[in-house]
């Protein structure tokens, strides 16, 4: 399988430019990505645990589903594609915007877009991708991430907190 290309991003999330995975990540250049929090009707968020064989975060727990945007495509279709690809959700139209991150060093120079629905499962974990996920209760997550961060993947923390933060969670 060929490398995958992103598009390289200015500060206003404008595309300049592209390059191969490994070269964005490397340089640590600006890109795009999406993070998808999937909730059930018991108020419980799904986290995976992503798998060991990725190339940032292995074995750390992190959102539903996420994933970098494809050379062209737009937020809201790469949070279909991610939840379909990662957790099997079909999903007949994007899920709810709800806020936008900044690139920075939490988020691997990512400019991100969160997303959040209703689902209650089951899902179908992509192997390559997921190592396992389970439901949490918020308080828990919340009360887990101020206690072990280093169990996180960086961006989950930071989106974690600003959900936590502003009564979203």
């Amino acid at each position: 399988m060929s490398e995958e290309i992103f598009d390289i991003v200015n500060e206003r999330d404008e595309v300049i430019g592209q390059a191969p995975r490994k070269e964005v990540h490397a340089r640590e250049l600006w890109h795009r990505a999406i993070h998808v929090l999937v909730f059930n009707a018991r108020g419980e968020v799904f986290l995976q645990k992503r798998s060991m064989t990725k190339d940032t975060a292995k074995g750390k727990w992190d959102s539903s589903s996420s994933g970098h945007l494809d050379t062209g495509e737009d937020y809201d279709a790469c949070a279909l594609r991610e939840v379909r690809e990662e957790i099997g959700l079909h999903l007949p139209q994007p899920p709810a915007r709800v806020f936008k991150l900044e690139a920075r060093p939490e988020t691997g120079w990512e400019f991100c877009w969160i997303y959040r629905c209703e689902n209650e499962g089951p899902f179908v974990l992509h192997p390559d991708e997921i190592e396992t996920g389970a439901w949490f209760a918020p308080d828990a997550v919340t009360k887990w991430v101020d206690e072990k961060p280093q169990d996180f993947a960086s961006a989950f923390v930071l989106i974690w907190k600003l959900l936590a933060t502003n009564g979203r969670s």
